[in-house]
């Protein structure tokens, strides 16, 4: 049991919620070393190829998308200077920035552009495979201009939505020859963002330098950022006490931390700055497993643990009770009403497991199940446990099974070699963007956070679609009013929890959070204060 209580908890909700932005009228600083948690390495740090904010916090501040969002949460022009749609939503226009290079000095144009869409979104990229399914071409008809043609419709909102995410753009002339998803600038990547990749040591550190070629005048102001691998919680926290670390993303540290952390006037704990990045714990079931493959069992699993209980003693109150595939925060489509849940109740678990056959053997046991839990974060840890002690109590026997960060993306997404998996599912300001892949049947193999259950139902895959490819925002609502609703009666996945990721800044920090993806942008206007 932790000894995070639910009165921390709540004072360090309050004390999370200093506004970062209140500095941000003093005169920008130049110079000075960004030191950043890196907690858990990527097999790739290229954000055309692989969607996740442990790729985003690197390969955000080298590459650049043609789209970001404002402090408002509004599309803002970044390699895109502006666009325009067809009525039909068949046909988007984008207009590129002129006199951006790569950094390698060669041109940004529209063929990269082009390269990238045809062959990184639409082909390799989790999510951008299921968003860019019906993308048939980019045009160029000229070096400054990329026409996106659809042969069925793509809603200018979801397309601008999706891009701050989905929208980064690789360099042609590095990629086109040879298997893109071998090419070390995967891991060594060349962009035309704010920082110059440098170094990059396994297990150690990254680093990258202020781009003197930058298209965005006189920035960045730092000189460096240097990304420091700590895997270890109490080490991360213990060298931010020490100066050594000026930020931790992503929920990285322990809970007890941000609780002290929070009380220390040199910092700020806030979840401010990750308001896109909304996420929900998740249990992921292997349906190739026949006794998982029932519904029943499913839902029993389901019914077997008590969620209020567990955010109340281990998580407080920057979670709750998740209900759905689609989180609260998306005011735009969580629907409010005529959703099935799945809430504790024992004995209906219990009923559940008998009804499917499945009835308890010597020692009161019904089957066995090896979870994987992903190591991202200290919460879903604790609620691997959780679920192993929980599970006991209804005859399923659960081994745990731990891995770092690449054996977890294998074994789950590549290898299926798993029944149950824990993990966060991210929302990503629009069904389309991230949440609806985890359903979605034809995933290629081995793509990151998509639907590998073994899952499939072609109702389910209708309703994505058709929601995906819908103008009409009324209508549009109403589908993913009928997405959720299937998601919660058929339970490929369970959603039980919902969070917003908390982020710790020294407060020599400036310009930090200063837009819903802070973490995963550019850091082009960040500074530090002396």
């Amino acid at each position: 049991m932790t000894e995070f209580s639910r009165r921390d908890a709540l004072l360090l909700s309050s004390a999370g919620l200093i506004p970062t932005g209140a500095m941000a009228q003093e005169t920008p600083r130049r110079g000075g070393i960004l030191t950043v948690h890196f907690a858990t390495e990527q097999r790739i740090l290229n954000p055309s190829l692989q969607a996740s904010t442990g790729v985003y916090i690197v390969g955000g501040k080298i590459q650049e998308a043609l789209v970001d969002l404002d402090e408002a949460g509004n599309p803002v022009p970044v390699l895109a200077e502006s666009w325009e749609s067809s009525p039909d939503g068949k046909t988007h226009i984008f207009k590129l920035r002129q006199g951006v290079t790569w950094h390698d000095g060669k041109p940004f144009t529209s063929a990269d552009v082009a390269f990238t869409a045809m062959e990184m979104w639409k082909k390799i990229l989790n999510y951008g495979t299921t968003l860019q399914q019906f993308l048939t071409e980019v045009q160029t008809p000229d070096a400054h201009t990329a026409v996106f043609k659809y042969e069925r419709p793509m809603p200018q909102g979801l397309l601008l939505r999706a891009l701050p995410d989905l929208g980064y753009i690789s360099p042609k002339h590095i990629y086109e020859t040879g298997d893109i998803r071998q090419n070390p600038a995967n891991t060594a990547p060349v962009g035309t963002g704010p920082f110059k990749f440098v170094q990059y040591e396994r297990g150690q550190f990254i680093i990258a330098e202020r781009n003197p070629n930058y298209w965005r005048p006189n920035l960045p102001y730092l000189d460096r950022v240097v990304w420091r691998v700590i895997g270890d919680r109490a080490a991360a926290a213990a060298q931010m006490e020490a100066g050594q670390i000026l930020f931790s993303p992503y929920s990285s540290l322990a809970i007890s931390d941000f609780q002290r952390l929070s009380r220390d006037a040199r910092f700020e704990v806030t979840t401010k700055g990750n308001e896109g990045n909304a996420r929900t714990n998740t249990v992921e079931f292997n349906h190739r497993n026949p006794v998982l493959a029932d519904v029943r069992v499913r839902k029993a699993i389901g019914h077997a643990l008590n969620i209020p209980f567990f955010i109340e003693n281990f998580l407080g109150t920057f979670a709750k009770v998740g209900t759905g595939p689609i989180p609260s925060v998306s005011t735009a489509y969580y629907p409010t009403s005529g959703i099935p849940q799945i809430g504790y109740d024992v004995a209906l678990a219990n009923r559940l497991l008998d009804e499917a056959g499945q009835r308890r053997g010597a020692g009161g046991v019904r089957f066995s199940v090896r979870l994987l839990p992903a190591p991202w974060g200290e919460d879903i840890s604790l609620f691997a446990t959780y679920i192993q002690q929980s599970l006991q109590q209804v005859g399923i026997r659960v081994e745990i099974v731990r891995l770092d960060a690449a054996g977890f993306l294998r074994s789950v997404y590549n290898d299926w070699s798993f029944d149950l998996a824990t993990g966060w599912h991210q929302y990503r300001n629009d069904p389309a963007v991230s949440t609806t892949v985890w359903y979605r049947s034809g995933q290629p193999k081995g793509a990151p956070w998509t639907n590998q259950w073994g899952w499939q139902s072609d109702q389910m895959d209708q309703i994505i679609d058709n929601a995906a490819t819908e103008v009409d925002a009324d209508r549009r609502r109403a589908l993913y009013a009928d997405f959720v609703k299937l998601a919660q009666t058929d339970v490929p996945i369970l959603t039980p929890i919902e969070q917003i990721f908390v982020s710790v800044f020294n407060k020599r920090v400036r310009n930090a959070a200063n837009n819903p993806r802070w973490a995963s942008s550019s850091w082009h206007d960040t500074w530090l204060a002396s």
